[in-house]
């Protein structure tokens, strides 16, 4: 019998995502009812429910969110009728404004549809937006000084101001009319501001509540343009700005959010931005049919323009448009395409860049911002994959043992770009599951940083617990920015932990991963894929479904692009196979997957050579209960015997060291050795002439899940 441990032969595989998966309550009898009732499959019905909608007339709601009438935006913000009279009475008496924007996907559109709709209602109007590099996030002094020299009149802030006190107050002492428009969390005291249009500020039932800042700038230039009688041409170009900054900033996709962003994602391909042109052609994005696209333009061609908050858009293709049979585009499309080269220029780049690409009307200045866009996005990516391999290599050395006592990760180090380091600290997260707090060092005395959060942590408050010993700081739930001085690191970090020990336990400190509903893989099919299309646009708070499917069987695996795994699953029902292609984008470090696994995945279309498939895309990976159940308590010294391809063969779990091994011995005496956790096992009559083999392979796998069922009938019957 083979007496060394597999480890000292064998190489073990990479680990698995370390996550806990929470599976909805499933309720087959409701789903197959709300089925019957919306003509709809019981799996889609199951995902609504998931969602929260148990009625027929609650999914009609949600299918088609223009049924809805929405309330006039100066009933829910109480301060919308004052900014709108700030706005006309400077219009009419031509007073400056100056708009101090954010340098994020968010803020920039912002930036630009106030800047595009104020000039085109007749306003004198510029713009500023802070220095990442030197000053940071959110109006400040500075630049209201700089406004009061220039001769500005009203200051518009779009993304930020909710917490700038000090500055709006300045602002306030040297004359000058302030109206913030944000909708991060609201700080302990207000600023002084003329106005304050907040979503966070108006009632939770609102279905303006969700709006990101290009939502609030959304909503007051539209009002404004209502209120001057002054809608024609303004609409369009806003939704399309709209659209882009809701899916980049991660705002939920519900609320007037779903309505707008399901119109936008349809307009986006004709739009007459030459921006939004650019960036589509750039970017490689390929609109795509969607059945609700045709319905609501004929839709929208019968509403008017002007009455935005409830009734359609028109949609009428521009000529200017460079796509040919316009199509809708998905939220995938800006949210892993046009919203990162957005946001690129902002971390690591002049935010001009891109205020000009989307407010030019020139193609030429267009693409020519947009091509920048695109290599400064190739250059954030190599950027942050560099500082992700410091920080990890620099969390296993100092912090890892400590993860689940400290229950936060705080990592500062010199010379990162704090432009990108939030993108890390997110990926941190994915591969840690706790929060993060990533900083690099401004110079010797001073840090800024940028925070990621679980769902059961809230940033915001856990800045505000630590509010002495920071500079300024701001955010919501799940991301914040700060700064503070270097002196303070370590007590910053003591307090930390001691804030994440009061909200976490032992078991939030893996990834959470929420999972709709089982499905076998002989379901998905295009009309099941067609269905789901229904619950689109996906996002924050109406997530893309997510499936699992137990126990398939790993059968093609490779490494392709920047550490991705491309690989063919199957399952077997009824003595047939189904087989289907899947990505796991990223999982370079969990490569090679075991041969037998549960997984959690996305539906994805797959466009090549004019041809249209379904694809998975894998989020979530385990070993199959069954397997879990053996290595974690398996019957020691307990054997059976089973038949597999005709050869008899016997079968055990033993002790080796102090895992647990399962041996499988065939009639000639050759043994096959396996430990969790590793897809190489040895096989030979000893351990030292004994050679590894690659247990994936088909001829070990059938081997295996035989010996499994035999040893899993043994245990019932122990």
């Amino acid at each position: 019998m083979l007496d060394r441990p597999v480890s000292e032969l064998s190489k073990p595989r990479q680990r698995l995502p370390d996550q806990r998966w929470q599976i909805y309550p499933q309720k087959p009898e409701f789903a197959q009812n709300l089925a019957a009732l919306t003509n709809l499959s019981p799996i889609v019905s199951q995902l609504l429910i998931n969602r929260g909608m148990e009625t027929p007339e609650q999914v009609q709601a949600f299918l088609d969110p223009e049924s809805l009438i929405l309330p006039s935006p100066l009933e829910d913000f109480p301060d919308l009728a004052i900014s709108l009279e700030l706005l006309e009475n400077a219009i009419a008496s031509q007073t400056k404004i100056a708009i101090c924007g954010d340098y994020d996907a968010d803020g920039m559109t912002s930036t630009a549809l106030l800047l595009r709709s104020l000039h085109t209602l007749g306003a004198q109007v510029d713009y500023a937006i802070p220095s990442r590099m030197h000053e940071g996030y959110g109006i400040n002094k500075r630049i209201v000084e700089e406004f009061h020299s220039e001769g500005v009149g009203l200051i518009l802030t779009v993304d930020n101001g909710i917490s700038a006190f000090e500055p709006v107050a300045r602002a306030r002492e040297l004359g000058l009319a302030v109206i913030i428009t944000d909708h991060h969390d609201i700080p302990q005291k207000l600023p002084p501001a003329n106005a304050i249009l907040n979503p966070k500020l108006i009632a939770e039932s609102s279905p303006y509540r969700g709006v990101a800042g290009v939502g609030v700038a959304y909503i007051l230039a539209v009002s404004l343009a209502q209120q001057l009688g002054q809608t024609k041409g303004l609409i369009q170009p806003m939704l399309a700005l709209f659209t882009l900054g809701t899916i980049a900033d991660l705002a939920p996709l519900t609320g007037v959010n779903r309505r707008w962003v399901k119109r936008g994602l349809q307009h986006l391909p004709k739009s007459n931005l030459a921006g939004v042109q650019a960036l589509i052609q750039v970017g490689g994005v390929q609109a795509r049919g969607d059945e609700g696209a045709r319905g609501a333009e004929e839709q929208g061609s019968r509403g008017a323009e002007e009455k935005i908050f409830n009734t359609p858009t028109s949609l009428s293709t521009s000529p200017k448009s460079k796509i040919q049979n316009p199509k809708s585009l998905k939220p995938e499309d800006i949210g892993f395409r046009l919203g990162p080269r957005i946001n690129a220029i902002g971390r690591i780049g002049n935010p001009q860049t891109v205020i000009e690409l989307l407010t030019t009307d020139d193609m030429g200045v267009a693409l020519e911002r947009a091509m920048q866009c695109e290599q400064i996005n190739a250059s954030r990516q190599e950027m942050c994959q560099q500082i992700e391999q410091e920080a990890i290599a620099y969390v296993e050395t100092e912090f890892v043992a400590s993860l689940h006592k400290d229950r936060v990760l705080i990592v500062v180090q010199p010379n990162w770009h704090h432009g990108v380091i939030g993108i890390v600290a997110s990926r941190l997260v994915e591969r840690y599951g706790v929060p993060v707090f990533i900083g690099t060092y401004e110079d010797e005395e001073h840090i800024r940083g940028s925070a990621r959060s679980i769902p059961e942590f809230h940033v915001f408050e856990a800045l505000e617990y630590c509010h002495d010993l920071l500079g300024k700081f701001g955010g919501h739930k799940a991301a914040g920015g700060f700064s503070l001085p270097a002196e303070n690191l370590q007590v910053l970090r003591s307090r930390l932990i001691e804030f994440a020990n009061q909200c976490l336990e032992p078991q939030h400190l893996k990834p959470l991963l929420k999972i709709d509903a089982e499905v076998n893989l002989n379901h998905l099919n295009q009309q099941l894929y067609q269905q789901i299309n229904a619950l689109h646009p996906c996002g924050m708070d109406n997530p893309d479904p997510v499936f699992w499917t137990p126990n398939v069987q790993v059968i093609e695996q490779k490494i392709v692009g920047k550490g991705h795994i491309k690989l063919t699953i199957a399952q077997t029902i009824d003595n047939q196979e189904y087989k289907i292609k899947a990505i796991a984008w990223r999982w370079g470090d969990y490569f090679r997957l075991p041969p037998r696994v549960d997984v959690a995945y996305k539906l994805r279309e797959n466009y090549f050579n004019g041809n249209t498939s379904i694809e998975l895309e894998l989020i979530g990976v385990r070993l199959p209960i069954q397997i879990q159940q053996f290595f974690a308590s398996p019957p020691i010294q307990s054997s059976t015997t089973f038949e597999c391809n005709q050869r008899q063969y016997t079968c055990g779990f033993y002790k080796n060291g102090i895992k647990a091994e399962l041996r499988i011995r065939n009639s000639e005496g050759k043994v096959l050795a396996i430990q969790p956790g590793h897809i190489i096992g040895l096989l030979g009559t000893n351990r030292q002439n004994a050679k590894e083999v690659d247990i994936s392979q088909p001829q070990y796998d059938s081997i295996i899940q035989a010996a499994l069922q035999a040893l899993s009938v043994l245990s019932a019957e122990l």
